[in-house]
């Protein structure tokens, strides 16, 4: 794995860079990134399962599972809730034999800027929330790395990557309207040209309590998770690297997941399930 050059890691503040040490430390040595996979793959996927398997409803999944992927895989997904991320790898771990390793990105506003941030990527993730993606603009800098690490990660076979291509949750009204895709998503997958799998999933609040026995009272919306084919980006991979291609590679993603919602949508009401989009005039 790369290491960040000094003037990038330099713009890291002073928490911000205790807490990248520590997840950077789990996630680049082979032993410990073992021990934290094992972990996922076993009390992880567990306990994620267990606290959604009521209401959690599955489709596409032979489009992930049936890989034998020569390189790495990127799970490009739209953003609704904090436990996105979750439910998509526990559903992974317990049905693909060929994941050695997972990674998540996260915007560092929260696992990388606060003690309770730490603690939760560490208990809750095994450190798999990284590299962080830096909000503030004297920290852009480091984002480089961020871009340049990730796309040596999905050079390498059995390398899963979760990505959110909006970038940050989607917040409105409407989860069917996704958010801009941002030009980042396009780069890391121009540079690291991974296998990608969509996934649209809905269904999950943001707050925790109420998403556990929701689950267990029958109280719960319905999560579904619809995982769409391997796109064949082999066009843009084709193309010259430059904001251009990377800006309609993110957008041809984000319609990629705009027509998956669609499918879901319309599974939704196929199953007599709650729409959770606004009412079409």
């Amino acid at each position: 794995m790369r290491t960040p050059k000094p003037e990038q890691l330099a713009t890291l503040e002073g928490f911000e860079k205790t807490a990248f040490t520590i997840a950077d430390t789990v996630n680049r040595s082979p032993r410990l990134k073992r021990a934290a996979q094992a972990f996922l793959s076993t009390i992880g996927k567990t306990w994620v399962h267990q606290c959604t398997k009521n209401l959690l409803h599955v489709r596409g999944l032979e489009h992930v599972r049936d890989l034998d992927p020569h390189r790495g895989v990127m799970i490009a997904a739209n953003h609704r809730s904090f436990f996105d991320s979750y439910v998509i790898s526990s559903v992974l771990l317990r049905n693909c034999a060929w994941i050695e390793r997972m990674y998540f990105p996260v915007r560092s506003n929260f696992f990388y800027e606060s003690p309770v941030g730490v603690l939760v990527n560490g208990v809750m993730s095994a450190w798999a929330m990284y590299p962080p993606v830096m909000r503030r603009k004297e920290a852009r800098g480091f984002n480089d790395y961020v871009v340049e690490l990730t796309a040596d990660l999905l050079a390498r076979r059995g390398t899963l990557v979760g990505f959110h291509p909006e970038g940050t949750r989607n917040q409105t009204d409407d989860p069917y309207t996704l958010l801009p895709a941002q030009i980042g998503t396009g780069q890391i997958i121009h540079h690291g040209k991974p296998i990608v799998v969509p996934a649209f999933v809905l269904g999950l609040n943001n707050d925790l309590k109420r998403q556990v026995a929701g689950n267990f009272d029958g109280t719960g919306d319905p999560i579904t998770l619809v995982f769409g084919e391997p796109l064949d980006l082999s066009p843009y991979y084709d193309a010259e690297g430059r904001l251009r291609t990377y800006k309609r590679l993110a957008d041809h993603l984000r319609e990629v997941l705009t027509a998956l919602g669609e499918e879901e949508r319309a599974w939704r009401r196929e199953k007599g399930w709650p729409d959770l989009g606004p009412k079409r005039g």
